[in-house]
């Protein structure tokens, strides 16, 4: 289950299964199903203007993408986590859930090609 990555880096997943090919492709498909429904639960939060219940979301989101090695995203959605939680920059949520979209899109693509191998 080698290959180079770009948006996943599975080295934490990979210690923490023990190298084991079954439980990592478990935990990903797992991570493929949760971020399709963190996606829409996001937009159908901020449509609602539940901000802090939406914080708590991004909360459970951002240890989905962490075990997944999307360091980036994580710090990302850390910063859009407080902001939700304190109800700020309001104007700014819709760019964070537009970009957890897009790479959890490109995520899924390469975790797929993995599952594959």
């Amino acid at each position: 289950m080698k290959k180079k990555t770009q948006i996943v880096n599975l080295t934490y997943l990979e210690d923490m299964s023990g190298g084991s090919e079954g439980v990592m492709k478990e935990m990903i498909s797992i991570f493929i199903s949760q971020v399709s429904e963190f996606a829409g639960e996001m937009k159908d939060l901020y449509d609602k203007k539940e901000y802090f219940t939406l914080g708590n979301l991004i909360h459970k989101a951002k240890s989905s993408i962490s075990i997944m090695g999307m360091e980036n995203l994580a710090k990302e959605m850390k910063e859009f986590e407080l902001l939700a939680k304190e109800e700020k920059d309001v104007d700014k949520y819709e760019g964070f859930i537009n970009h957890f979209k897009q790479s959890c899109n490109e995520a899924i693509d390469e975790l797929k090609e993995i599952i594959k191998e």
